[in-house]
């Protein structure tokens, strides 16, 4: 074991790496592309270094933990730590961001400042899943708005500015409930700490859990999303570039998952117990209600957009199981996500840059003249609609095995909510074969079909997504790769939240809540 100080540094690398980008002496964007990537792989190999180095597997509790005082008087730290529920997410981070800017190779406008965002948001989004202090952790999931507002205003398309303001005003009036819920926390009871631990801790009412976990829920709910609460995605991803779709995608999305494990369930899990069936409901409400709208989309974006939402309801009903195989699922289900949402995303950007129209009606027909973009387009499908070989698929048979095995739903609900989210997973292929066939054998549009410019994947574009499909087969064919990263976090957890469920049937718990809550509760909760 080492004391090198590695979350600190790849938070803070490639933040002060983005401030010397003004200095390169580039025009056209060739030489700062360069220095973007560099940074970028040198931070991912640090992540790494320091996972592989001295991050212990069967150890529950955090590690590389690095605290130094800030304010004091506040108990204000800067401190910082990792999981098993953390370290993977800070892996895909990493690696996600690193093929987000060998994506944003062709990008020509403002350069300089673009990958300067992308920079920043790469320390910003690794601060968000390290950061063990509630205070510093607001401000982090604040500053880590400001890029992904000017990624998508700047270098949007033509709607860019409202999709760019609507994410704005969503995600930053949800995070209002961030902070007033953490001072509300650190506040409770004799001492005052921000620290996550030390919240963690903290003998609060169930009556005073049940107010905080709703207002975390509504802050997490906007960045998951959760429906309806949603509708910022569709117009995001619509209007953003392909680099900032597999940030949304890959990693964005996560946030909202990731702090709903630590926070609400990690935090207050007697409230846990009160709204865990409302999670689960509103996960498979996400399932079906996204699919069928999916279905229903003409623009290539907004659809995988919607699939992504579909997809997503499934990490709501793992972290609302009880078990350890459905959280242990909500987990997987969230890298398996980030990294076929990025791949999916990038191929429709590539599929944008040769015929210029998200409109499936207008795309048929270019699967001979883009082979090779057909056959990537195809896999990383088959690997979004959960094929038996793929991280979708392991992902979503451990949540719903989790869910359907939990001894804490009564058994007419457990059998509700896999029914219907089995329907939502056979929706799940019917709109993502359809969609190859119209883009790449629909009937033809001659004048598209004929156009020069419609050429077939570089190496470049080929590469990034072979990166993305070797963790993608190789967590399908052998999970344990990735599973027993987290294993013993997730058996923590877990044990945690089942010691809350008797809770419900405790007379003097009982008393300090709303008895219609407790009473609907009561009835799907054994």
């Amino acid at each position: 074991m080492t004391n090198f100080p590695w979350l600190t540094t790849v938070i803070l690398f490639p933040l002060i790496a983005s401030f010397f980008i003004p200095l390169i002496p580039d025009k056209d964007g060739k030489q700062v592309r360069w220095y973007a990537l560099v940074i970028g792989l040198i931070n991912f190999a640090l992540i790494v270094a320091g996972f592989y180095l001295d991050y212990d597997f069967s150890n529950p509790d955090l590690q590389l933990v690095e605290s130094y005082s800030w304010i004091p008087q506040l108990d204000l730290n800067w401190s910082v730590g990792a999981d098993g529920i953390s370290m993977p997410l800070i892996i895909l981070t990493g690696f996600i961001t690193t093929l987000a800017t060998l994506a944003a190779w062709p990008v020509s406008l403002k350069p300089k400042l673009f990958y300067f965002l992308l920079l920043a948001m790469y320390g910003g989004q690794i601060a968000v899943f390290a950061v063990q202090d509630m205070l510093l952790f607001f401000l982090v999931w604040e500053l880590e708005l400001i890029p992904v507002y000017l990624l998508l205003s700047i270098w949007g398309g033509k709607k860019r500015l409202y999709a760019a303001t609507k994410f704005i005003l969503y995600t930053a009036g949800g995070s209002l409930f961030i902070l007033v819920a953490a001072l509300a926390m650190a506040f409770y009871g004799d001492t005052v700490t921000f620290d996550m631990r030390g919240l963690a801790a903290k003998d609060i009412a169930v009556n005073v859990q049940l107010w905080l976990y709703a207002a975390f829920l509504i802050a997490y709910a906007v960045k998951l999303p959760i429906f309806p609460l949603h509708t910022w995605l569709p117009d995001a991803h619509g209007e953003a570039t392909a680099p900032v779709h597999m940030l949304l995608a890959g990693i964005l999305l996560k946030m909202g998952g990731y702090a709903l494990i630590r926070m609400n369930a990690g935090m207050l899990p007697d409230a846990h117990a009160y709204f865990a069936p409302a999670l689960v409901i509103l996960g498979v409400v996400n399932i079906i209600y996204a699919a069928l709208t999916s279905f229903a989309q003409r623009n290539l974006k907004r659809k995988i957009a919607y699939s992504s939402i579909s997809h997503m309801g499934f990490v709501l009903i793992g972290i609302a199981s009880f078990t350890n195989l459905g959280l242990s699922g909500a987990v997987l289900q969230m890298v398996s996500h980030g990294l076929i949402g990025a791949s999916l995303f990038f191929l429709v950007g590539a599929t944008y840059d040769r015929t210029h129209t998200l409109m499936l009606d207008e795309m048929g027909g270019v699967g001979q003249r883009m082979q090779k973009i057909f056959a990537m387009f195809t896999t990383c499908s088959l690997a979004s609609l959960a094929l038996p070989g793929m991280s979708g698929f392991v992902a979503e048979v451990m949540v719903f095995i989790g869910f359907s095995t939990s001894d804490a739903y009564n058994t007419t609900f457990k059998v509700i909510v896999v029914f219907l989210a089995a329907v939502g997973v056979i929706l799940t292929p019917i709109y993502l074969l359809s969609m190859l066939r119209e883009i790449f054998y629909g009937k033809e549009n001659q004048e598209l079909v004929s156009h020069e410019v419609l050429v077939d994947a570089e190496p470049r574009e080929v590469f990034i997504i072979a990166c993305l499909l070797v963790p993608i087969i190789g967590i399908g064919l052998y999970p344990k790769m990735l599973t027993q990263v987290y294993d013993s976090t997730t058996v923590a957890y877990t044990n945690r939240l089942r010691d809350a469920v008797p809770s419900l049937v405790k007379p003097s718990e009982v008393a300090q809540v709303d008895s219609s809550l407790v009473s609907l509760t009561a009835s799907l909760l054994k």
